[in-house]
């Protein structure tokens, strides 16, 4: 399924933006949430590894995204929007060693792969729209 989403803004390099009614980070706090309840059961031998590098990744999304709407800038926040989309990828890969070594479900792959991915587009949308 493929979505199209639409930023109802200007970005001004001279206003601190409302990272709160921004979708994409909604999206990715929501994203974080469901990776900590996923993590939840994974092999306590990995609450410092594969665990705790999982969680950490996720919350970065959102918290990337926040952080770099309270820049100065819209150049600054794009290359947080950017720090924020590797985040992401890292997590991709995260869960795919984690689905690999069946310390998650397929179907709970598939669920957090799609929000995901969905967030991936996202944040690639938006990075154009503050480049442009």
């Amino acid at each position: 399924m493929v979505h199209t989403y639409r930023f109802n803004f200007q970005i001004d390099k001279n206003i601190v933006h409302n990272y709160k009614e921004l979708i994409v980070w909604q999206k990715s706090v929501d994203l974080a949430t469901d990776v900590y309840r996923a993590t939840s059961n994974f092999p306590k031998h990995e609450l410092y590894g594969l665990t705790s590098q999982i969680r950490r990744c996720s919350v970065s999304i959102s918290s990337n995204i926040a952080e770099g709407a309270g820049r100065s800038s819209s150049r600054e926040f794009a290359r947080f929007l950017k720090v924020a989309n590797g985040s992401a990828y890292e997590l991709e890969t995260q869960l795919i060693i984690s689905k690999n070594l069946s310390y998650l479900a397929d179907e709970s792959f598939e669920k957090l792969n799609q929000s995901i991915i969905e967030i991936q587009k996202m944040l690639y949308t938006f990075i154009k729209k503050i480049d442009n």
